[in-house]
């Protein structure tokens, strides 16, 4: 069961056990159709899901107006965080009583968990990219030659996706580069500080990129077989994308979207060239589908597989609402 939107100022208590969903935009997501059915399956009886909205980079005083809400209410069990991870954890981090390594690593909320009355920050983007990119990655795809990633947007998206490509623990299999860009200097600042502490030697370089113009530029230095991924929110939480329509994607490169609904002009710019630039283009499903599970096993305390019967079986009846 679902229920229509709620804003930082229509917020009232849960009738039953609650998992919210902030974002920008909730109630047009597939979440909305898919999770009574996980919930069903799952087990969890009597389950809703709540959407919150509130506006891109939203005043802090909504942010703690939300996370004390489901702190203090019973039935107001977690939540999933969208488009507001940096902001929601700079303007709450105070109210967390525990803090877990990825989300202090990277000064993000994805994840807002209850256990035995303290309340808990999580980010689970490192957890759920490396998940969907080792799905339609082919093993080793990078130790098959010097290949770059290029994130458009240095969101908290870019922060776990740059993390989980960086990693040494991946030794050959790693890019060449791991390219950001951004429209805002700020956030850029942000991750290179991220990226400072990382015991790793992967080289990054960061592009202040006021224009989609710009990013082109950024675009057309990539090696062949790169990684291009739309983590800007466009075609989403706004409308457009990154990219003016006559940049080129790399030769053999693969272009991924982490949206995956609304007006998705950079899939539609991706898959135009897909014949003649040799393209593999991913919209953001099978992300969506790990991110959820990811959270929904953390706030109801339940095991999800990743892999193997249990997840196809979460796959298609998500698969079954698109």
């Amino acid at each position: 069961m679902t229920f229509p939107t709620l804003t930082a100022s229509t917020l009232r208590p849960a009738t039953a056990p609650t998992l919210y969903f902030i974002g920008v935009t909730t109630g047009s997501s597939s979440i909305q159709h898919v999770f009574p059915r996980w919930a069903a399956h799952l087990g969890l009886q009597d389950a809703v899901l709540q959407g919150i909205d509130l506006p891109l980079h939203a005043p802090a005083d909504d942010y703690r107006a939300v996370v004390r809400f489901i702190a203090e209410d019973p039935l107001s069990l977690g939540a999933l965080v969208t488009t507001h991870k940096i902001d929601l954890f700079a303007a709450c981090r105070d109210l967390f009583d525990e803090i877990d390594a990825f989300a202090a690593l990277m000064g993000e909320t994805s994840c807002i968990s209850k256990r035995d009355g303290r309340l808990i920050c999580h980010a689970k983007d490192p957890i759920s990219s490396g998940l969907a990119l080792d799905a339609f990655l082919p093993a080793g795809f990078w130790s098959r030659g010097p290949a770059d990633a290029l994130c458009l947007g240095a969101g908290g998206s870019s922060i776990a996706i740059s993390w989980y490509l960086s990693r040494q623990e991946r030794g050959l299999d790693r890019p060449a580069r791991v390219i950001v860009t951004n429209r805002s200097a700020a956030r850029l600042e942000h991750l290179r500080e991220i990226h400072a502490t990382l015991p790793t030697d992967t080289l990054f370089e960061y592009h202040l990129t006021p224009t989609a113009s710009d990013n082109a530029r950024v675009l057309a230095d990539l090696a062949p077989r790169s990684l291009v991924v739309n983590a800007t929110g466009l075609g989403k939480d706004a409308p457009g994308s990154p990219l003016p329509d006559d940049a080129v994607f790399p030769l053999d490169g693969v272009a991924w979207d982490l949206n995956y609904r609304g007006d998705l002009v950079f899939l539609d710019q991706a898959r135009a060239q897909s014949a003649e630039r040799r393209l593999r283009v991913e919209d953001g499903w099978i992300y969506f589908v790990h991110g959820w599970t990811q959270v929904i096993a953390e706030v109801f305390d339940i095991e999800i597989p990743t892999s193997g019967p249990s997840f196809e079986r979460l796959s298609e009846l998500a698969l079954a609402t698109r």
